[in-house]
């Protein structure tokens, strides 16, 4: 994972990100004009990747929107992890993938991925944040965490969804929700919810944040999803230093 910060240096060079993934290059460079917009520039950060593969997912997965949000997101990435690679949950009823996608290999990798996997069930966020803890806490790591959380709905049990993100602002994990979907949807309503829970009577810091995609994330431009993926983050690793949570 992440190493010691260059003052103002991105985790991996364009030289390298045009070695070895060169469609990413227009990812990587909006991301990194986003993150010094937020006063992120030089700054380290593992980051995971959760994908929604219930069932009305489907045509998310077959219209190629999951494989280009997932390139998106190595492209900010390769900004603040120098290690080239996302760790990938795909959950739906239970943990249907515990993976990575990374620079070299990230070409298709989610059709390759989900090509393997079974039924397409419901949607159990708390099964796929406690996945992403295990991951954090076995690694080793002191360095915070960006973990972008895509879906299409609500879980299907509010109260472990909301009981597993006020345990995990303990740890060093940011976790930016990202809907995909009707913006009109009252499926979303849950996640708006977490977004404003109570500080700190529910959780001892902020450690979510919530926006919606749209019906077709896709045609949402680089610049304003970055944007809305890094804007709350900065503002976490602040309280998060201050309680001790973030150390480094």
């Amino acid at each position: 994972m992440t190493t010691a910060s260059s003052a103002g240096s991105p985790a991996i060079s364009l030289a390298k990100i045009e070695e070895t993934a060169p469609a990413l290059v227009g990812h990587y460079r909006a991301a990194a004009v986003s993150l010094r917009k937020h006063g992120m520039s030089g700054q380290r950060a593992a980051v995971y990747l959760v994908l929604d593969h219930s069932g009305s997912m489907r045509e998310y997965y077959r219209d190629g929107s999951v494989q280009a949000f997932a390139d998106r997101v190595l492209g900010l990435s390769a900004n603040l992890d120098d290690d080239g690679v996302v760790p990938a949950v795909f959950f739906s009823t239970d943990i249907d993938a515990e993976t990575e996608i990374s620079l070299a290999d990230h070409h298709g990798r989610v059709d390759r991925i989900v090509a393997g996997l079974g039924h397409m069930g419901r949607t159990s966020y708390h099964l796929a944040m406690d996945a992403v803890i295990d991951h954090y806490l076995d690694s080793g790591s002191t360095a915070p965490a960006l973990v972008v959380f895509q879906t299409d709905g609500g879980p299907t049990s509010k109260p472990a969804a909301e009981r597993y993100l006020c345990k995990a602002a303990e740890l060093p994990l940011f976790w930016q929700f990202v809907g995909f979907g009707n913006k009109r949807s009252s499926q979303f309503d849950f996640l708006r919810k977490l977004d404003e829970l109570a500080v700190p009577q529910k959780r001892s810091v902020d450690n979510a944040g919530f926006f919606h995609a749209g019906l077709d994330p896709r045609a949402v431009p680089d610049d304003v999803l970055y944007d809305r993926l890094v804007a709350e983050f900065p503002h976490w690793l602040a309280a998060a230093r201050a309680r001790g949570i973030v150390r480094s």
